[in-house]
Parts: C-alpha cells; structure tokens; sequence
C-alpha cells in the first residue's frame, strides 16, 4: 500500500514560495516619490561612506563583520554601508528620516508579518538590521555561504541548524534595489532546508556557475525577501551602480529564545539603538510610532540577554 501524501497548507502564498523556494520577490513596493526620496538619501549617505566620514562600512576585500572603519587605502573602496537606522548619520533630518519610514513603513512590515509565523502581530515584530549594498571600486563577490552556518559544518552540523519548510521562521530579511537592473544576488533555490549536496560541498567558494543557481533580478522599488540561510552569494561589478537597502525583522520567539541574537548583535546595532529617535513616525499617528518602540524594546532586551555573541562567519 502506498504512502499517504501531507500536503502543508500556508497562510499567504508568499510564506508558501519562501518556505518552498527560500525567496519571494515582491515587484514595485515603492511609488516614483518615495524611490527619488530614498535614492537622493542613499546617494548622499554612500559618497560621504566613500569619503570616509562615516565610519560605519563594508570594506573591499572582507566578506563579514567585523570590518574597518576606514576604506582601503588602496582604493579599492567599500561594498556596503552600517546603520541607516544610527542616530548619529551625518545626514539632514529629512533624509534620516526617509530612512526610518521606510524601514517602519506598513508596507513591508506588512510582509513581513505574512513571512514570520502565522499570527504574527504588530506587538511580535523585533527591530533587527538596516543597511545597504553599494558599488565597489573595484570588481568584488561574495564566497558562497549561509549567514550563520560556517562553510566547514558537515552536512550532518547542517542539517541539524537548517530549518524544515514545514517550521516557522522567527525572521526575514530582504533586499530593496533602489535602482533598476540590480543581479547582484545569486542563490539557489530550496537549498534552505537541505545540506549542501556532494557537488556544492566540494565546489570553489567562488564557483560561477554553482549548479541550479538563479540570479535574482530586481528593478527600483523591488523587494526580495529571503532565508538568510539559503545557499547564496553577492557578485558586485565596479561598472554597474548598486543601491540595494539591506534588512531584516524578527519575531519576539527568536529573540528570547537567543537564536537570532549573534547574527543580530554581532553588527553592533545594540550599541545605539536606545538613542534612536522615532518622532517622525508620528505624521502616521502615535500607532505607528508605538510599533517601532516596541520593536526597539524588544531588541533591546534581547542584547541584554545575550552578551558576547561573537561572529557567525570569518573572512
């Protein structure tokens, strides 16, 4: 007699394609304003990273935290820039705050709601991480990798840390292209919840043609929103401009429960977040505004019960 199937039934059919798939891709987010707001912010904030007045970056030639506070003295430049959310962003008001609507914005915490466990609530969400992806200098990519699971685990270390696609995830993280024709992402599909195949394993770090990856294509105002722990890498092309803002919510299960603290904290957003100012959101209502302080509190006691995390990954 034959096995009897399980079919597993989702809330929303964007948890179905990133439990299935590991992504979703949401087309247009933005409207025009918003996307020209965001990018004349973006644009000021990199050239002044790229100066060197803003100490808080992602180096050339280092793939994970911690990184220097300086670009590389051989002009190699930098590929990201810390902290769109710290109070300190030598910015003006307005542009500081195009940044934190849009990381509050109802819209994606909206979808974020749908990606989290189901019933996730306003009162569920954890403020986690705010950044961005910038064009180099010179030509840079990424090693294939997981953010939190080192490429020397066996298969038998990865299975144990991945998550089914029938478990529910206590974050999500995106990318937002602020610019058309971003491919920097590459990944491959449904390795999410499988260790690396015997091909993946002993494939280059750097493999270009890693076997059934996908580049995922984004345009201005796009989102992709992916498990973190997905099979993937970044190619970045010093011809190409990129502005892609880089973030990820979480659910108050992992916080407490300490699995989301060393990828979270190692990036030093404890540091500051206590000082942040949400006063803006008020133009929404006291709502809105009360959302994101709850979201900084419970950030917040996750960093005071998780001291020393550490880093996820070297190199």
């Amino acid at each position: 007699m034959a096995e009897p199937t399980t079919t597993t039934t989702y809330p929303s059919p964007l948890l179905k394609e990133l439990q299935e798939n590991g992504f979703t891709v949401i087309r247009s987010l933005l409207t025009p304003l918003e996307l020209s707001t965001l990018r004349s912010a973006a644009d000021s904030l990199t050239a002044l990273a790229r100066a060197g007045s803003w100490p808080y970056i992602r180096t050339v030639g280092k793939q994970f935290p911690p990184w220097p506070s300086v670009p590389p003295a051989d002009g190699s430049g930098i590929w990201g820039v810390q902290h769109l959310l710290h109070p300190d962003l030598p910015l003006p008001k307005e542009d500081k705050d195009a940044f934190l609507k849009l990381y509050f914005s109802p819209a994606l915490l909206a979808i974020a709601k749908q990606l989290l466990p189901e019933g996730t609530k306003d009162e569920d969400l954890v403020m986690e991480l705010f950044n961005m992806l910038v064009r180099p200098d010179r030509e840079f990519s990424l090693s294939w990798h997981r953010d939190d699971i080192p490429a020397t685990c066996s298969a038998e270390e990865e299975k144990e840390r991945l998550v089914p696609a029938t478990e529910p995830r206590y974050h999500t993280q995106w990318n937002l292209s602020l610019v058309d024709n971003d491919t920097s992402l590459i990944l491959v599909p449904k390795s999410h919840t499988r260790p690396r195949t015997d091909e993946e394993r002993a494939a280059h770090l750097f493999e270009p043609n890693m076997p059934g990856q996908l580049v995922v294509a984004l345009n201005a105002g796009d989102v992709a929103f992916y498990d973190n722990n997905i099979l993937h890498r970044g190619v970045y092309s010093s011809q190409k401009e990129r502005t892609t803002l880089h973030g990820s919510v979480g659910h108050v299960a992992g916080a407490s429960s300490g699995k989301r603290a060393r990828n979270v904290l190692q990036h030093g957003v404890g540091e500051w977040v206590e000082r942040c100012d949400f006063s803006a959101l008020g133009e929404r209502g006291e709502a809105a505004r009360e959302v994101a302080e709850g979201m900084r509190s419970r950030l917040v006691k996750m960093g005071a019960e998780n001291k020393n995390v550490g880093f996820s990954l070297n190199g």
